[in-house]
């Protein structure tokens, strides 16, 4: 009797997946990020059916993006175990339905990139491991759950472009991806009808939105899907975000500083200060120094993280520099070196100009934030009013010669961008900055977008091979989706 009551409880208390219309409706309202609707609403779905792990699964999404955007320590360590108590209770879920190994390898996910905003990059390496074998797992056993192709092409076209200083992991980890299967995944479900893939749009989209915009490196066709597919980027602040963020990445820097503005600003959403260290690059890029120093040191005053924490620095220490006040710019520079930390490319590289004592040239720096901004006419107006040979320092010609390489290739003056990028790699290839590099990834992509994927690889190539310093994992992983691309892997 003792062991059919037991069997009857463990029945009664099998986990199971309800993605009900309660738990649809608090779904989306996360995709929002409007977090605290979506709490209401997977109590109340909680309350309904306790054994139900879907409301479980949305919470843990606000908890990720809690920690994603805000990195604040405190936070982490206090739902660090929350999220370890979630994963052990879908481990117990139902296992005949496809969200039970969807759900899990999405957990792990989450679990692994909060695990690097954080410095936990050996078990963040094991997590994404974890979540690959599951969803590769599900799909095999459930091939026409949608969702799968959401999860499953976005992990593969990211494993896909791992770059040759991380090659290492994912061969111990036994990691193998392709971006043209992966994107095609990812493609059909951005497009299809399916209920399910209906239902995660807004997050598929996101999902899309970045792969499409920095690994297949189609710039302008994330934007303009943006806009074909009409994602409210007012009322929904996760793709408000992500606008503003390809915005400023590709150099359109009126729509991100309109889509900043104009969000809703009502206090339903989660609140993070991610809108001020944006607007900041807004300002900066428009040469607007007191403004940018306002925006970036209100950031700073907030927030509580360590990734781009010296980059920011050195973007004030810049600002305060092309104002004249070099006390504030010295002052700026020494929290280069104290605060912070160098996991970030930008902030290897904002440490390193630090420790150089050394300060850009005036010219070549007004010319770069010009640049970076799309604001070319007046930054090639700067550079003509030069010389090459009018600099002294060969890092400065190095600089000079890049310049005018990007903006030629911005205006689309292919030519002339290609025979600067090649002055750039003959100056600075046995150089240590990364101007060459750059260069060479530039002139790849210039090919690829020309047809001419021969010559295409060979740039890669040439890129992969030289050992600069300062943003070496992020170009070689551009120039690794490059020669993927071009070979159609």
């Amino acid at each position: 009797m003792v062991l059919i009551t037991a069997l009857q409880n463990n029945a009664v208390a099998e986990k199971v997946y309800e993605f009900n219309s309660t738990c649809q409706q608090a779904y989306i309202e996360m995709t929002k990020l409007k977090f605290s609707a979506a709490k209401i609403l997977t109590t109340k779905a909680r309350l309904s059916n306790p054994e139900n792990l879907i409301p479980d699964f949305i919470d843990n999404y606000i908890d990720f993006f809690t920690l994603f955007l805000n990195e604040d320590i405190a936070e982490y360590n206090k739902l660090k175990p929350v999220i370890e108590n979630r994963i052990n209770s879908f481990k117990q879920g139902n296992t005949t339905s496809p969200f039970n190994l969807y759900c899990l390898s999405m957990l792990y996910v989450q679990k692994g990139t909060i695990e690097i905003k954080f410095g936990e990059t050996w078990s963040a390496a094991w997590n994404f491991r974890r979540a690959y074998q599951l969803i590769k797992e599900n799909k095999k056993n459930f091939p026409t759950f949608l969702p799968n192709d959401m999860l499953y092409g976005s992990l593969q076209t990211v494993v896909g472009t791992i770059p040759k200083g991380y090659k290492w992991l994912a061969n111990i980890l036994g990691l193998k991806g392709s971006i043209a299967e992966g994107n095609k995944l990812l493609t059909n479900f951005v497009y299809s009808t399916d209920p399910w893939a209906r239902l995660m749009s807004n997050e598929g989209d996101f999902i899309y939105c970045y792969l499409q915009f920095y690994v297949l490196n189609k710039k302008e066709e994330a934007l303009q899907f943006i806009h074909t597919k009409k994602l409210d980027i007012v009322n929904n602040l996760l793709f408000a975000y992500m606008a503003a963020n390809l915005g400023i990445n590709n150099k359109q820097i009126d729509f991100a500083k309109e889509v900043i503005n104009n969000r809703n600003k009502s206090a339903e959403y989660f609140q993070t200060h991610v809108w001020d260290f944006e607007m900041g690059f807004v300002k900066l890029y428009k040469l607007e120094t007191q403004e940018a120093i306002n925006y970036f040191e209100k950031y700073l005053h907030n927030f509580k993280g360590r990734f781009y924490v010296k980059d920011v620095y050195q973007k004030i220490s810049w600002c305060y520099y092309l104002q004249g006040n070099m006390v504030a710019a010295e002052n700026a520079r020494k929290n280069v070196l104290k605060k912070g930390a160098t996991d970030a490319d930008a902030d290897k590289q904002a440490l390193k100009e630090a420790k150089s004592l050394q300060w850009p040239n005036t010219i070549l720096l007004k010319a770069r934030l010009l640049s970076d901004g799309g604001y070319n006419t007046e930054a090639l107006q700067l550079l003509n009013s030069k010389h090459i040979n009018n600099f002294d320092k060969e890092e400065e010609q190095l600089e000079y010669a890049y310049r005018l390489g990007r903006i030629n290739d911005d205006l689309k003056k292919y030519d002339d961008a290609i025979n600067w990028y090649n002055k750039t790699i003959e100056i600075g290839e046995q150089r240590p900055e990364y101007f060459a590099a750059r260069a060479a990834l530039q002139t790849g992509m210039i090919y690829e977008k020309l047809g001419k994927k021969t010559e295409a690889i060979n740039y890669y190539k040439r890129c992969l091979n030289m050992d600069e310093e300062d943003y070496k994992n992020s170009i070689d992983q551009k120039a690794k989706s490059g020669i993927a691309r071009c070979k159609g892997e």
